[in-house]
């Protein structure tokens, strides 16, 4: 009877101790994701857009003026409020959205939101980043509607854009010759820091003219022109790897001047908090790209 009762205690007290392990290993796991998606964050630089840094709004409550040749956007709240943010989003509705520029009520995004370079990240940096900012504060802000046209607040008409401009899905297959900082850089590049949507010049239509990629855009955010970052001598061939990493470390550029306009922000918030690994496979994939020879814009 004693060797009964203690196989009964036995089951119970593993049964417990299991039961005291599951939650814990959970929350672990949970933890180790929002981690993960504050690096992602960081990479993506969601800050610079969704923040009103300039009114010291908080945190991803919705973000200042988007000054562009298509009217002024203003980035929305997406704190993690039911009513005001994005609370209330699945992890299908966050994923359509940076996948395919898609709102869970079935409306185009306008592309001043760079969903044509996060539909290349992978699903699990995705769930990773929503992860993260369902951690922050929820802020019961209203976001500010957009000034443009009257045209283009009939979202369908983003369908047009999109066949001409977009093409959803992950990054093709690299070259299998291209190594592995290589292949992190483009990543990098392309998809999170989304670099082409400011360095890249824009077409008639608004798309990005990929065969320019990387070598300036004359009339970026807010009408500000934005410099060649190509290998070029008019962009930033005269600069190494290592000055490559490390302006992106601290905002200094080799000749001892400093990053202005959105730069200082995507620095401060952003490109900081990346691992020296990650800086290094940004300059390594930026050195890669075609040169091409285009007038460096003057930056504010």
């Amino acid at each position: 009877m004693m060797t009964r009762f203690s196989a009964v205690a036995g089951g119970v007290l593993i049964t417990l101790t299991i039961g005291g392990i599951a939650p814990a290993l959970a929350a672990e796991a949970d933890d180790a994701r929002i981690r993960r998606g504050e690096y992602i964050y960081r990479a993506a630089d969601c800050h610079a857009c969704h923040t009103d840094s300039e009114n010291h709004g908080p945190p991803l409550a919705g973000g200042g003026p988007i000054k562009t040749p298509f009217g002024t956007f203003y980035a929305p709240n997406i704190t993690p409020d039911p009513d005001f943010g994005i609370g209330s989003w699945s992890d299908a509705d966050f994923i359509h959205a940076l996948r395919d520029g898609v709102s869970p009520d079935g409306l185009n995004y306008y592309p001043v939101f760079p969903y044509a370079s996060f539909t290349r990240m992978s699903d699990q940096d995705i769930l990773d980043l929503k992860a993260y900012i369902f951690a922050q504060p929820a802020v019961s802000n209203p976001s500010q509607a957009h000034d443009v046209p009257f045209y283009l607040r009939w979202r369908f008409v983003l369908a047009g854009w999109k066949f001409f401009n977009f093409t959803p899905g992950p990054l093709p297959s690299p070259d299998p010759s291209k190594d592995a900082k290589w292949v992190r850089g483009r990543y990098l590049v392309e998809a999170l820091a989304h670099c082409q949507e400011c360095h890249t010049p824009r077409t008639l239509t608004g798309g990005l003219d990929t065969a320019q990629a990387f070598s300036g855009n004359p009339s970026g955010p807010d009408g500000k022109a934005i410099p060649n970052i190509t290998p070029d001598g008019t962009g930033i061939g005269d600069w190494s790897e290592s000055d490559i990493a490390f302006a992106l470390k601290t905002g200094q550029t080799p000749d001892g001047d400093v990053f202005g306009s959105f730069m200082t922000d995507v620095v401060e918030h952003g490109t900081s908090y990346l691992t020296d690994e990650d800086r290094a496979a940004i300059a390594h994939y930026l050195k890669s790209v075609p040169a091409i020879r285009r007038a460096a814009p003057a930056t504010n």
